[in-house]
């Protein structure tokens, strides 16, 4: 807590917001909204927006834009260039919508229509152009007004936690826009994808705890956090920011980097697996911590900045350069109905060195925002530069990620315009309305592919053992091994478990199979 120049004491999420106020107004950017006593002093309050992107960030971008520096232009012709960005984007909203095999599979439609209105809604922010901002608008109404269930195979859990948290994403950036019906579209993901996410971490889908890899979880954790920010609701919140710090699954931070080597790196389980599902489960990472810091939520430092560490890893890994990697055992089934394991012996060449749209925001956290070394997560932003999102990465992962993070997160060295401090550790706390968004400031197919292998193998580098007993035929729970294709693509391989008659589907995030650019989504 502080104390403004009056005596009153002023939380640091107020202080966050009044700093946001100030900085937008020396920019002679669009108001933020007055920061009035009533407003600094509200220690309940919610920053809006407040996502991946705060008012401050969209101004920031649209100051850059307009003057032409360099790294930001490149970022924004990256965003301009993409179809999805396109004012008159027409919406297809399904009242169901499927993803998994054995089910009319539809939901392409719907991560092409997010990306679409997260990409409208960010060019709308930088260049005040409203047609972009219509655009966005009406897809996102278009949505809520028609949406209603998520279902297919196991793959559901993966199109509610992926879908989930970049539409809340999209969502946030048209908050206060005139005719988008926010209250509709919260009640959709109130309805519709929240129930989903909380399920999945209570119940794993009915499976092991540990049967799900890292990736999973991360998904449904982003979910939660950016539908708990959109609906301004501290429970989800607080749910969301608990299972990331100390969750039973394997996407908890401690399980998710699970061995910290000498040098600060901090081992990946997944690298052992395949560099898809790795990329994956860092990007998913970085959008959780950036997320909670911009509501005052200090994850990127949080035990030590053991994310920092796993990023390292990973990227000096996927740069060509070799790591360290303790053996793990991952251990899968359902309980009652079969059990097995396989043992990642070292990372995995599977997919090394692709690209994928992560890697700037977590550069200039950790390097320009908080002065820290993070030598290998400057290579390869510095490869990947400049970022493009959805549409741009073929059947690699840009669907997975929002992107764009060259235009988004880029920042001026010693830049720490949010706060000059790391926020609390606590969680956040209360609800308040949005801040107006400013609108009018100064200024396809697939994720990764990663190759194919026998369903249930070990990564190229790894070693596999695994053991199966059941007595019951099995239904929905999968045997979550491989490696496969992530957001865009859907169940497909299955697999009979030997010698128990239980038909083990292996799909979503984890089928074994390579998809060829432009096949089917």
């Amino acid at each position: 807590m502080i104390q403004d120049n009056s005596g009153r004491t002023i939380s640091r999420r107020g202080a966050l917001r009044m700093a946001g106020a100030v900085a937008v107004a020396g920019a002679g950017a669009a108001a933020l909204g007055s920061a009035t006593a009533s407003t600094a002093v509200a220690a309940e309050a919610f920053v809006h927006p407040g996502m991946l992107h705060t008012q401050v960030d969209l101004d920031r971008m649209a100051a850059k834009v307009k003057a032409g520096a360099d790294r930001w232009k490149q970022g924004y012709a990256k965003l301009a260039a993409n179809s999805h960005s396109q004012s008159g984007w027409k919406a297809n909203p399904q009242a169901t919508v499927y993803r998994g095999g054995g089910t009319p599979e539809n939901y392409g439609t719907l991560y092409n229509d997010i990306h679409a209105a997260y990409q409208n809604a960010l060019r709308w922010h930088v260049t005040g152009d409203t047609a972009n901002a219509n655009t966005a608008r009406d897809i996102l109404n278009a949505w809520s007004a028609k949406m209603t269930k998520l279902e297919g195979t196991a793959d559901k859990f993966i199109a509610a936690g992926v879908y989930g948290y970049e539409f809340a994403n999209a969502a946030e950036l048209m908050r206060g826009y005139t005719g988008f019906d926010l209250a509709r579209f919260q009640k959709m993901m109130l309805n519709v994808f929240y129930p989903m996410n909380h399920d999945f971490l209570v119940n794993h889908n009915g499976a092991f705890v540990t049967n799900y890899w890292g990736s999973w979880d991360l998904l449904t954790v982003a979910s939660v956090l950016a539908i708990g920010i959109l609906c301004d609701d501290k429970a989800k919140v607080d749910e969301a920011v608990t299972y990331f710090k100390s969750g039973a699954g394997n996407g908890s931070i401690k399980n998710a980097i699970n061995v910290i080597h000498p040098g600060g790196l901090g081992q990946v389980v997944e690298v052992g697996r395949d560099q898809g599902h790795a990329l994956l489960s860092v990007g998913l990472m970085a959008s959780i911590c950036e997320m909670a810091w911009n509501q005052g939520i200090d994850l990127y430092g949080y035990d030590d900045n053991r994310f920092l560490k796993g990023a390292e890893y990973t990227a000096k890994w996927n740069l060509g350069q070799d790591v360290p990697y303790t053996a793990y055992t991952w251990k899968k089934g359902a309980p009652g109905v079969w059990s097995g394991q396989e043992t990642l012996t070292a990372a995995s060449e599977n997919s090394r060195g692709q690209a994928r749209p992560i890697w700037e925001s977590i550069y200039n956290h950790y390097v320009n925002r908080r002065g820290l070394d993070a030598p290998f997560v400057t290579a390869i932003a510095a490869k990947v530069r400049p970022e493009g999102g959805g549409g741009d990465y073929g059947s690699g992962g840009g669907f997975d990620h929002l992107g764009f993070g060259t235009l988004a997160f880029t920042r001026d060295a010693g830049d720490t315009t949010r706060a000059t401090k790391a926020p609390s550790a606590t969680t956040a706390t209360g609800a308040t309305s949005s801040a107006a968004p400013s609108g009018a400031s100064a200024a396809s197919s697939g994720a990764a592919e990663s190759s194919a292998s026998a369903a249930g193998s070990a990564s190229a580098a790894g070693s596999a053992s695994a053991s199966a007993s059941s007595s019951a035929a099995g239904g929905g729970v999968q045997a979550q091994g491989g490696s496969g294709d992530l957001a865009t693509t859907g169940a497909g391989d299955i697999a009979a478990i030997a010698g128990t008659g239980v038909l083990a589907v292996v799909g979503g995030i984890i089928a074994l199979r390579r998809r060829q650019a432009g096949s089917r989504q």
